[in-house]
């Protein structure tokens, strides 16, 4: 097992199910697989109180509480998609636990939240700030805190989420303020991706250590069976092409300068349209 980076000591589960345990201050972080390449994302402290974020279904998520001794206490969504909602209800009937979401008809919660908005949970104890990040869908939101970040289907490692609802000037605002929280930041996004993103990026920057370093580390917990996330922010900040669109290397791969807006939106056509051999 490679015993490096943000997803150093990947442990496996029964039944074929990946998972990985991360400690980061008093918390332990599990990554849930879930229908054909999601992760769901469970927080919990040391009490064994547990926050839930995205739950395509509830049944993996049930199945992982129950494994590791969990209890749940509150379940937070970044956007309206079904692969990240559709098991909330039945999670919440359950558990009584309440939902916090972005501001959007589409989403039934408890609690929705606007940018900048703060929540303070009770079980578990735990704080997160809500951020806007438009793009992916008008009204996506990030949660950041105690040094974790959920970001749905915004930031991916090494790639970020196709534009359904937003525009490239959105979205590239969007990445532009997740990139600037601290570099120690754990990237938790919505699903398992890596490999194909590497691969994308490596066509514009072949020679960029960093990404092969990404490579190299993904490929191994992905032969093991292991997810490649969370990623740390400051490694993407140094391999990931959409949130280098300043750097002289991407400007150069794109053939010419653009505006900023102009070179995100040239890369998210150029990998709307690749296919990879990792995919």
């Amino acid at each position: 097992m490679d015993g490096t980076g943000a997803n150093a000591g990947l442990t496996s589960v029964p039944g074929g199910r990946r998972y990985s345990p991360a400690a980061m201050t008093d918390f332990r972080l599990f990554a849930v697989p879930a229908l054909a390449d999601n992760y769901i994302w469970l927080l919990a402290d040391a009490a064994g109180a547990a926050l839930v974020v995205d739950p395509g279904e509830a049944a993996p998520v049930q199945a992982a509480l129950e494994r590791e001794g969990l209890r749940l206490g509150a379940i937070l969504l970044t956007h309206h998609h079904s692969d990240h909602i559709a098991g909330a209800a039945e999670l919440a009937r359950h558990w009584q636990a309440p939902v916090y979401s972005p501001v959007d008809k589409r989403i039934h919660a408890d609690r929705q939240v606007g940018d900048g908005e703060w929540i303070e949970l009770a079980s578990p104890r735990a704080h997160f700030h809500a951020i806007a990040v438009p793009g992916h869908t008008r009204t996506h939101i990030a949660w950041h805190g105690h040094g974790f970040l959920f970001c749905g289907d915004t930031l991916f490692s090494v790639g970020c989420g196709r534009l359904f609802e937003g525009t490239p000037a959105q979205m590239l605002d969007s990445l532009d303020r997740l990139a600037s929280l601290p570099g120690d930041t754990r990237v938790c996004c919505g699903h398992e991706y890596t490999l194909a993103n590497c691969a994308f990026a490596r066509t514009l920057e072949p020679d960029n250590a960093a990404l092969a370093e990404r490579t190299r580390r993904a490929e191994s917990a992905r032969a093991q069976g292991l997810p490649s996330l969370p990623s740390m922010l400051a490694e993407e900040r140094a391999c990931n092409p959409f949130l280098r669109v300043d750097s002289d290397r991407i400007v150069a791969a794109l053939g010419h300068p653009r505006d900023r807006v102009g070179r995100f939106a040239e890369l998210r056509r150029l990998k709307d349209d690749y296919r990879s051999p990792a995919a």
